[in-house]
């Protein structure tokens, strides 16, 4: 992999200490004297000055919620929350800027959303997985995904020495005189910015349906599916009219009986996917953010291709039995409008995610129309309603190709906002528009100096925030 600094990576697991409750190899980072070394943070080789007096970042583990005690209460120019495919990418990015920072994950280990996938799926079933930048893709194989991604990941986590500290489950954040505060339970970090990677994965949505709570059978979300096995030979209603519906109908098909209920008739391609249409399927989906609107996901526009995984489910006319959505759920099964009635052994609920922010609420950043708008017209990653916000994996960026785009768009936002903050032409308290925010980006102001301070948690204890 690229990018990797030796030195720093033996100096880091030189000074991690036994019982930091940080992965082995994995630094954490404590604010010292100015002048100290500056691994993770702003240095003088980096094109970004320090400010003088405020103090570099060394790797130490003292400070940063390990149970070792409070710490100084300084304040980091960026926290990242998440350690997914967007939070190491923004990592990598705000790393390679020079920009101290702290990643909080709430996994007790590396690999985001993919250390919970069932066992049955594998390499090869993924729709693809884009390489974090600096490093080669896993390769597709016969291995579960649940062991190959989560291996992937902490490799980069150590090839790049990131700062991730886990497991931190984050609670809330807010403002607290113009810095965030950061809680997880009884810590709490400051920082001047935020870059949100929380992923979607724990937050399944299940749609209300009357009877549901009578219903004897077994159900089960995206979630928490247990793999093909458990349904050999039982009659499964599969919700849901998205990709994950089409390959658990691929899957159970041979082995059992299913039934498909989606509320609109799916949409197939038969076409080759091109970047020109991909490009199309992102902009419906920045239209939306742009707008204020809670976000789709990418795939939710892309139309459904069938691989050759669901080729004999395809066979024995499982897509072609579609119904339309029930009405109702009943002890043993499901009605639909009609009266029709369809017996079913257990429910698998394929129906989808929402953006896990709830952590995000005391800042306001949600627009009268329930979203968070972004800038450049739903394309960038900066919060409109307050710019010292960064949101990845969200909305247009929520897949893996995106999220590495947005990491590294993140990371320039952070940039501009401490710049522009330092030359004092940022409004930096809450809910402060800057002018770039809404335009394309924004231009850094010239000469200016980024402060490097890292944060310190308040008190002992390790809660926990999933990724994505």
């Amino acid at each position: 992999m690229r990018g990797a600094d030796p030195a720093r990576t033996a100096r880091n697991a030189r000074n991690a200490r036994v019982g930091s409750g940080v992965a082995p190899g994995v630094p954490v980072i404590h604010p010292v004297a100015a002048g100290a070394g500056t691994p993770g943070g702003i240095g003088p080789d980096t094109g970004v000055g320090v400010d003088p007096g405020i103090g570099n970042v060394a790797d130490h583990s003292s400070g940063f919620g390990s149970g070792s005690g409070s710490g100084s209460g300084a304040i980091l120019p960026s926290i990242v929350i998440g350690a997914g495919q967007a939070g190491l990418s923004a990592s990598y990015h705000l790393q390679r800027l020079g920009i101290a920072h702290l990643v909080l994950d709430a996994d007790d280990a590396p690999g985001g959303a993919w250390r919970h996938r069932w066992d049955a799926l594998t390499m090869r079933d993924v729709h693809g997985v884009a390489e974090l930048p600096g490093s080669a893709p896993p390769p597709q194989s016969a291995e579960p995904a649940n062991r190959a991604i989560p291996a992937y990941f902490a490799a980069y986590e150590r090839e790049h020495a990131l700062p991730v500290l886990r497991p931190v489950r984050v609670d809330g954040v807010r403002d607290e005189a113009g810095a965030l505060r950061i809680e997880a339970g009884p810590r709490s970090w400051r920082a001047r910015t935020l870059v949100n990677a929380s992923g979607t994965w724990t937050r399944p949505f299940v749609p209300r349906f009357p009877g549901a709570e009578a219903f004897r059978g077994e159900q089960f979300h995206t979630v928490d599916y247990p793999g093909p096995e458990r349904f050999a030979g039982r009659r499964v209603l599969v919700v849901g009219g998205g990709a994950s519906a089409v390959q658990f109908i691929g899957a159970l098909a041979p082995i059992a009986e299913t039934i498909w209920a989606t509320r609109g008739e799916p949409v197939w391609r038969d076409d080759e996917f091109t970047p020109e249409a991909g490009a199309a399927a992102v902009a419906l989906v920045e239209q939306r953010v742009a707008a204020g609107l809670p976000p789709r996901s990418v795939v939710s526009v892309t139309g459904l291709v069938l691989r050759e995984q669901e080729r004999e489910a395809e066979r024995l006319g499982a897509y072609r039995a579609r119904r339309p959505m029930f009405s109702r759920i009943e002890a043993d099964g499901v009605r639909w409008a009609d009266g029709s009635f369809e017996r079913v052994d257990a429910i698998l609920w394929a129906t989808g995610f929402r953006p896990a922010i709830g952590h995000l609420a005391p800042l306001r950043l949600r627009s009268p129309a329930g979203g968070i708008r972004l800038d450049r017209a739903g394309r960038g990653t900066t919060a409109v309603a307050d710019p010292r916000i960064q949101l990845v994996g969200y909305g247009p960026s929520a897949s893996t190709i995106g999220a590495n785009r947005a990491g590294r768009t993140a990371a320039n936002g952070v940039r501009r906002f401490l710049e522009a903050a330092n030359a004092g032409t940022e409004d930096t308290g809450a809910g402060g528009k800057a002018a770039w925010a809404a335009d394309a980006g924004g231009v850094a102001t010239a000469g200016t100096r980024v402060s490097n301070a890292a944060g310190a948690a308040s008190a002992p204890g390790s809660p926990r925030t999933r990724a994505a």
